[in-house]
Formats: C-alpha cells, structure tokens, sequence
C-alpha cells in the first residue's frame, strides 16, 4: 500500500448518498484498509449500523422538523439494523430511499414555508418553547407541521425583533414595521436554506463515508481528491489564497475584515474592507450568504481546486458588484512562527508556533522546526535570559515537524514509544545531539493545544526541560496516515489512524490530554470539546516502559517553582474572574433550558442576558501592568526591509503587552533564573 504521507492532525466532516453499488465499492475499500491498517479495526456489525443511521439521520433532521414520526419509524425498522449486512453485500440502496423521504420532506417544508410567507403570524397566542442541546425524538405528524413550523419561525422573528434595539419600548412602538422587515428576512432564509439542499446534491456521499469512518475513531477520515488537497494545504503556510480575511458581523453577514496589500483581493482594485460579500461562484455553482451554510461557503473560498472565484459584493447602501478573482500563493501570516522580547533589563524571549506546518513537497527548508530553530537564533543575539514557547490554540500538524522540534531542545535519548495494530513497539529518539538553547522555558498549552504540540509540550515535561502553564490539553495521542484508496485511480483517499504514541515514561495522554505544571483558567473551557467527548475516541492506557532518559533538572525544581506560581496566583484579579465568567458561560450553554414563553419580553430579556455575558468577555481586561513586547534586533532590520509586515507585528505586539499568561511565564523565568 502507497502511503502518501505521514501527518499528526484533527478534523472529521460527516452525511449521505444517492447511488448504489459504487458508492458500497468505495465504503468496502475503506473497511478492507482500515481492518488491516487501523491501530483498532472494529467488526462491521449492528453496532456500526446503530451508529451510521443515527448520524445520518441526525445530520439531516438535526431539529426533528422535515421527517415525519412514521418516515423515521420506517427508515429505522428497515436500516438501523442492516446497514452493516446492505454494505458488506454490496447495496447501497438504502442511500437513495433515505434521500428520497428527505427531498419529501424539504418540498413539503417549503410548501409550508411559502404558505406561512403569504400570510401573518398571531403573536397573542399563548405558547412556550423549550431548547435542546442533544438530539430528541421523532415526533412530527402530518396534521401538525404547519404548527411546529409557525412556533419555530415565530421565535426566529422574536430573536430578530430583539437584536434591533436596545430599549424595548422603542422597539414595542414600532412593533408592526420591526416585524414586516425581520418576518420577510426570516422567511426568506427558511426558504431559500431549503432551496439550496433541494439542489445541491453533489458530493453527499462523502458524508456517509466519514461517517464510516467515524466509527471507527474520530480522525479517521475519507478524502476526495478536493478534500486531500485542501487538507494538505492546511499543513503549509504558503497556499493559494485570495489575500483577505472575513468575519461575521452582528447581523450575521460576511464582512471583508482585512485585504492583504500583497495579495489578489487588494490588486483587483475594486474591493475595501467592510464590503459585504453577497455570494460566490466558482464558475460551477454559485452559493448564496444568505441562506448556505458557513461550511460550505468557507470551502468555496478555502479549496484548493477553486483557483479563481467570482464575489457579488455590497458597498453601504449601494448596489452590488461581482468581482473575479485568481488566487495566489501566500504566507499564511496567521500559520507562521514569530518572536518577540519582553523585558529591557532581564530580556525573555517569545515564540509563537501557530501550528506545525511542514514543506510536504520536500522542495524547501519551509518547516516549523526550521522556522523556530532560526527564530532562537535571533533571540539568543540579543541575550535572552529565558524562553517562552506558546502553543495556545495550537491544533498540531506534521508529526516529523514535533520530532524535530522536540530534538532542538532535548540533549539526547528516547523521546517517545509508538506502538502499531499489531502492538508492536518501536522507539522514537532524540534526531539531533545537543540543544539549541539552554535557558530556561516555558510552554504555553490550552484547551486547543492538540496532537503534535501535545506530543511535544509532554516530552519537554517529562525531561524537566520546560515549566508547563495554562490548562489541560485536547487529548490526542493518535498517529495518522493518508493512503490511496484505489493506486491506479488515485482520487479517493483515507486518512487513517495507524498508531499511538506513548510518553518515555509509559503514560500517554490519549484521552485525557497532557496536565499543565501550573493550572490557569481559559474562557470557554468548559465547552470546548476534547478528545474525550467523541464517543468513539481511543481510551486511555500506559504500557510498561524501560526507557532511560537524562532530565534537565530534577523534578523538585520544577514542583517549587510551580507551586510558587499557584500561590502567586491565587487571588488574581483576572483568572479569578475568568472563572466566575465560565460558571455563567457553562450555565447558559450546558445547563438545560427552562421554557420560556413565546413573547416579546422574555426573548428581549433571554437576548440581553446572553449579549451581556459576550460584553462581559469581550470588554474583560487584564489589569496587570502592560509588558514591554518589542522585535529582536534582527527582525527589527527585517521589517525595515518589508514594510508591508509592520502591520501585522504592531498587532502581535499589541496583544501581547496585556497577556496574562505571558506575564506569568515571565514571572516564572524569573523564578528559574534566581533559583539557580
């Protein structure tokens, strides 16, 4: 089997299919590599079938608002049990029938849809609704679709009136013309949301693929020949790009946020930030903002294959214009590493490892490892007494890339165990003798540090060569691959987990993520979802380990000082209060909703609620003194030279200067320096 390369990454999409036998081909190729590839290959049994159907089903009728109770009792009595012996056999007919009662439903939604469009919503009825985070049963009958519909739309419209202002005697006063404008906006995106999953049916099989795939463990994926290229991108920091970032604004239309001055969207002439953008056509098929859905907007934009792509934009109040863009190849600025000095008198340096991107073509010395390596040069030119390496949010990428990295700054010896599906065991070491840097470190980790910087962050722990600060990680301590599915064709592929890795030690964090020295509170980390949270993720085990590995310093050093930062912080302004914010964040996502009744007071005061703790979070300032961030004296030359990357430094700098995390890991190299 052509393995086509070897990378360390997260991610899995999922849906479902309309043709038959070909569709089974391909789903029988992906169970003949993964039971005799994946590092835990599972019978095709009911149990997958359970699994597959329900995701289906759940993908596709998330609300429980387009199938009809008897259509899923159908569906379930015929497929929820058979869909493991229909593959195995080589029919997929269940895919077309399940498509059928779906394209049922949705014509039959937008029958009701129009009907509610031409006429007018009582909102005097006395009603309640209820929300809920987890998928419910089937209920929906005939005789009350109309019903479910009205009540759903007529909260929608509710939550519209309720963002048009802040005072709601205002917005009561003018009630009837707030309502006409936020019924016909509702409306029409119901309507046209429906249109667009009537037409688009291209590439849905590829849903019931993952979902396949899923079963078997959360990063096991299939690839298109689309979705490969795409995905491979996304591990370099050099891609075809349009030049610009965009974002939601509070109406939920995309705004052009930045225009890269060096990039096609800025040399066409004709776009400025703030423009709303309308649609985009890849020359195929065009996708509607209004009523497509973020995904698959995003990779219209982001795909490798849609060279150029053609944007209907609004300027103001102003009529719109489509403007044809070909992308080129850029520096991913927000996929680079970076560094910056803190301090004047005991000068720490900084470096920032968005992610580990590797030069998969092997072409260039364009890599992560490299890129750190030449940024600790810069650094150690200027005296540091200390180095800070951030991998906040970092979610992996090439695991050769780790190795690499993981060898700068270990002298030598063992620095993992990886072990295959056959269990056999085999021993990753140090690639390079010595280290780059012998100054103290530390390592910044969050929620959202996964796979490879997980791997990484836990060997610099178990060699006592860094002090680790923040909170635990993700929890991925798999390894995948991307294989051909067919060598001849070439255009169908899977990315599949072949082994896991284990810390020197024997321990692994599969599962349960790499712990931090000192503990430090994150927003949102009560709802970020982990490793543990995909019912089919790998669990946790050790194995016993041998291994004999010289430490940094002894384990004490580390456990004092870390214990010196715990105390430090106790009364912290700023973290005590991320955590008082997340019990409120925790409380309004997780904690389940009481009903509330369907009027205008109760959802103007639901909006408020939720809108105050966003304002809470985005208003919330460190108070700390602000650190003194500035370039190294080489990257001060640098920027000389390209000018057009001093926007982008100012922004870093300024980001930087009220980080609390980085105060503290100031603190605690200071801590190490006068240990010693």
């Amino acid at each position: 089997m052509k393995r086509i390369l070897l990378v360390l990454m997260l991610g899995t999409n999922i849906l479902f299919s309309q043709s038959g036998d070909p569709t089974c081909e391909i789903l029988n190729k992906i169970n003949a590599l993964i039971q005799t590839e994946h590092i835990r290959p599972k019978p095709v049994n009911d149990s997958l079938s359970i699994f597959v159907f329900d995701n289906i089903i759940d993908e596709l009728d998330p609300s429980r608002n387009i199938f009809f109770k008897s259509e899923y009792d159908e569906m379930a009595q015929k497929y929820r049990l058979k869909l493991d012996d229909m593959i195995l056999s080589n029919d997929c007919s269940f895919l077309a029938d399940i498509t059928n009662k779906y394209k049922t439903g949705l014509l039959r939604t937008k029958a009701v849809l129009e009907k509610i469009d031409s006429g007018t919503i009582d909102y005097s009825k006395k009603d309640t609704i209820r929300f809920y985070k987890k998928s419910f049963d089937f209920y929906l009958k005939k005789e009350n679709l109309e019903k479910v519909w009205l009540k759903k739309l007529r909260y929608q419209i509710l939550d519209d009136i309720a963002e048009t202002g802040d005072n709601l005697d205002s917005i009561k006063a003018n009630f009837a013309s707030i309502e006409l404008a936020s019924r016909k906006l509702v409306l029409s995106n119901e309507i046209c949301r429906i249109t667009t999953l009537l037409e688009n049916n291209l590439k849905q099989e590829e849903k019931l693929y993952n979902f396949f795939c899923l079963y078997f463990d959360p990063h096991t994926a299939y690839f298109s020949n689309d979705s490969k290229s795409s995905f491979v991108a996304s591990l370099s920091k050099e891609h075809l790009s349009l030049g610009m970032t965009v974002n939601l604004n509070e109406k939920n239309e995309i705004i052009i946020d930045e225009i890269d001055p060096n990039g096609p969207a800025f040399k066409t002439g004709q776009i400025k930030k703030g423009d709303q953008i309308l649609s985009v056509s890849n020359h195929k098929e065009t996708l509607q903002v209004s009523c497509a859905s973020l995904e698959s907007i995003s990779t219209m934009i982001l795909s490798e294959s849609n060279k150029s792509i053609v944007l209907t934009i609004k300027r103001n109040s102003g009529k719109s214009f489509d403007v044809y863009i070909e992308k080129q190849v850029m520096k991913d600025e927000e996929n680079s590493v970076f560094s910056f000095i803190v301090g004047k008198e005991n000068k720490i340096g900084y470096i920032k490892i968005p992610s580990f991107y590797a030069d998969l073509d092997g072409n260039s010395r364009k890599g992560c490892a490299d890129d750190v390596a030449r940024e600790v040069i810069k650094l150690e030119r200027d005296n540091i007494k200390g180095l800070v390496i951030d991998l906040i949010d970092n979610g992996g990428g090439s695991m050769e890339e780790a190795i690499k990295l993981a060898g700068m700054f270990v002298d030598y010896g063992p620095i993992s165990i990886v072990v295959d599906n056959k269990q056999e065991k085999s021993i990753i070491n140090d690639p390079y003798r010595g280290v780059i840097y012998k100054g103290p470190m530390v390592v910044l980790i969050n929620s959202n540090t996964a796979s490879a910087s997980e791997f990484f962050s836990s060997i610099l722990q178990d060699y006592n060569r860094a002090l680790l600060l923040g909170s635990n990680t993700l929890g991925k301590a798999t390894m995948q691959t991307i294989l051909s599915l067919d060598e001849e064709k070439n255009t169908d592929f899977l990315k599949i987990t072949i082994n896991k890795f284990y810390r020197v030690t024997g321990k692994s964090h599969q599962y349960i993520g790499v712990k931090p020295d000192v503990v430090l509170p994150e927003f949102y980390e009560g709802i970020y979802q982990k490793e543990s949270d995909f019912p089919t993720a790998i669990k946790n085990d050790s194995i016993e380990s041998l291994l004999k590995y010289k430490t940094y310093v002894k384990r004490s050093v580390i456990d004092k000082i870390a214990k010196s930062s715990t105390l430090r912080l106790a009364d912290n302004y700023y973290f005590n209060n991320i955590k008082k914010i997340n019990l409120k964040i925790d409380e309004m996502v997780n904690v389940p909703k009481a009903e509330i009744p369907m009027t205008l007071d109760a959802v103007f005061k639901q909006k408020k609620n939720v809108n105050y703790i966003w304002s809470e979070i985005n208003t919330f300032n460190d108070e700390n003194n602000p650190l003194d961030v500035y370039n190294s004296s080489v990257n001060q030359f640098l920027l000389g030279a390209y000018p057009t990357e001093k926007t982008i430094n100012q922004y870093q700098i300024d980001n930087l200067r009220t980080n609390p995390y980085l105060n503290e890991a100031v603190n605690i190299i200071t801590d190490f320096n006068a240990a010693k």
